[in-house]
């Protein structure tokens, strides 16, 4: 019967929350365990009441905090279709959050990975892509000393006989910028794109 329970209670979280906040799985350990409780008395032949303080359940099933890295992959979504405009925007915003999106959250995650809590909070993305033909998507910089950490382009190119595409990159302060670490490429046509911002 406790299985049943248990499945039901998880199906529910899930679906109340449309599967946005999962539930922790302290609750799921905290239940096992009282079950082994139970076993293990029922083996010994002890008649012994366990009991149990209470919880709150906020503290086990949920974290309403988003992670920092979270905050930062948020951000940056928002900052990219910010240059992409109202013209570029909808032609490759699919292409966009299935193909490079997911790389950009990877070079975050790696870049930023061996970073401590303290020099993490320390970080912030710029707010402001930069139009016209710039490369400039976001950076993430140093809120302290105001020195850029990565910096994330995307840069428009032409191919000859191919068209434009769009060449998603970053460079890191590690190699002083110099390193054009590639992203993917997204095709935009044989016309020449509006600019950023449009």
């Amino acid at each position: 019967m406790k299985k049943w329970w248990q499945k039901s209670l998880m199906i529910a979280v899930a679906v109340l929350t449309l599967g946005v906040i999962p539930p922790n799985h302290l609750i799921w350990e905290t239940l096992l365990d009282e079950k082994s409780h139970n076993d293990s008395q029922a083996s010994t032949g002890n008649d012994k009441q366990y009991s149990y303080d209470w919880i709150d359940p906020s503290e086990l099933y949920y974290s309403a905090q988003p992670s920092i890295l979270e905050t930062v992959h948020q951000s940056a979504e928002e900052q990219a279709y910010l240059k992409f405009g109202s013209k570029i925007g909808p032609v490759i915003s699919d292409e966009f959050k299935t193909a490079i999106l997911p790389n950009i959250q990877q070079a975050i995650d790696m870049h930023l990975a061996g970073l401590d809590g303290e020099k993490l909070r320390k970080l912030a993305i710029s707010e402001k892509p930069s139009g016209d033909h710039a490369e400039k998507i976001f950076h993430i910089y140093d809120t302290e000393t105001l020195k850029d950490a990565i910096r994330f382009h995307v840069r428009t190119e032409k191919k000859p006989l191919e068209g434009y595409f769009f060449n998603f990159h970053y460079h890191v302060a590690d190699d002083n910028f110099q390193q054009h670490i590639a992203l993917g490429d997204i095709y935009w046509s044989k016309n020449t794109p509006p600019k950023w911002l449009s």
